[in-house]
């Protein structure tokens, strides 16, 4: 599995970096299918900085969360909470459609 982080309009240090990487890592936790984990960055702005987050799963799915803070470490945090939800929503929605019960099963019960 590999992580990406891009900036746009300035540089991060790597401590920045490392510290996002580590966050991102987490979302493996829940869905060990993902593949790339890609983060842009934008500081044009000095009072909001824009985080990115592209989420590549197997089978050609993807997630994607946007976010905008005036702190960097509270836009990370926001956008990887709206993909926790996307990926449990996934997570959910797979695991249902193999316990949904078929047509023959409902009518016999």
């Amino acid at each position: 599995m590999q992580i990406k982080v891009s900036v746009r309009h300035g540089h991060l240090s790597e401590e920045h970096q490392q510290n996002i990487r580590t966050k991102a890592e987490k979302i493996l936790h829940l869905f060990p299918r993902i593949m790339m984990i890609e983060v842009c960055v934008d500081l044009q702005d000095e009072t909001q900085k824009v985080v990115e987050f592209l989420v590549s799963a197997e089978h050609k799915h993807d997630f994607v969360a946007t976010e905008k803070d005036k702190e960097l470490h509270a836009a990370v945090d926001l956008c990887l909470h709206k993909l926790e939800q996307q990926v449990r929503k996934y997570k959910d929605k797979i695991q249902d459609h193999r316990r949904t019960p078929t047509a023959g099963d409902a009518k016999h019960a």
